[in-house]
C-alpha cells in the first residue's frame, strides 16, 4: 500500500507541476543520481511521446541547449521553446533528420520508449523492448558524439545480460538503475551510461 500512495503522489506531482507523465520523476533520478545531462548540451530523445521527459530535458539542458524528439505518435504536451519533436520510426528515419535541428551530433541519447505490452506468457513483451533497445545501440554511431551519455529503458528478463553486455562494451562506465517513481509491478530498468566509445566498424 505504501508503495502504491507513492506512485499516486507522483502521478499527483506531475499534474500539478505541468508534466506530460509520472515518467518526468524517473529522469529526474536519473539525472539527479548520474548527471547525464549538463546546461547547453544537445540532447536525443527517442520514443518521446508523450513528452515528459522532453520537458525535463528542456529545463536540464536551459536556453543554451537543444533537445531533439521523436516518436510514433505526436506530442501534444507544451514544451520549452528550445525543443524540436517530430514523428517517425526511430528504424526508418534517417539520421541525418535528427541531428539537423540540433546543428550536429548529441551529447546525451535518452530512451524511455516501451513495446506496446500484450502480457503474454513467454516473455514476449520482454524481447520486444530488447529490441528496441538494440535499435537505439544501432543508432547511436550516427546521433551520439564520442564521450556522450546514454539512459534507457528496458524491460528485465532473459536477454537482458547480452543487451546490458553491449551497451557496456560501448561506454566507458555503466550502470543499471532502478527510480523509485517506477510503478512497484514494473519490470522495467535503465540502462544509464557514460563516455561513448564509437565502434570503429560503425564510423561513417
Amino acid at each position: 500500500m505504501a508503495k502504491r500512495v507513492l506512485h499516486d503522489r507522483f502521478f499527483k506531482q506531475a499534474k500539478d507541476e505541468g508534466y506530460a507523465a509520472r515518467s518526468a520523476y524517473k529522469l529526474k533520478e536519473i539525472q539527479q543520481r548520474f548527471r547525464i545531462i549538463s546546461p547547453g548540451d544537445r540532447v536525443l530523445d527517442l520514443g518521446c511521446a508523450p513528452g515528459s521527459w522532453l520537458q525535463v530535458a528542456s529545463e536540464l539542458v536551459g536556453r543554451n541547449g537543444v533537445v531533439v524528439g521523436i516518436d510514433l505518435l505526436p506530442v501534444r504536451a507544451p514544451v520549452g521553446p528550445n525543443v524540436t519533436s517530430m514523428v517517425g520510426d526511430i528504424t526508418t528515419t534517417d539520421p541525418d533528420r535528427l541531428t539537423a535541428p540540433a546543428g550536429g551530433l548529441f551529447d546525451v541519447a535518452i530512451s524511455d520508449m516501451a513495446p506496446n505490452t500484450s502480457g503474454a506468457p513467454g516473455g514476449a513483451d520482454h524481447f520486444r523492448s530488447v529490441r528496441l533497445c538494440e535499435a537505439v545501440l544501432d543508432l547511436l554511431p550516427r546521433v551520439l558524439k564520442p564521450g556522450g551519455n546514454m539512459a534507457m529503458k528496458v524491460f528485465e528478463g532473459e536477454a537482458l545480460p547480452a543487451l546490458a553486455e553491449r551497451a557496456k562494451g560501448l561506454f566507458d562506465q555503466f550502470k543499471h538503475f532502478k527510480p523509485k517513481a517506477t510503478r512497484d509491478i514494473s519490470r522495467e530498468i535503465y540502462l544509464v551510461a557514460a563516455g561513448y566509445r564509437v565502434p570503429t566498424e560503425a564510423r561513417r
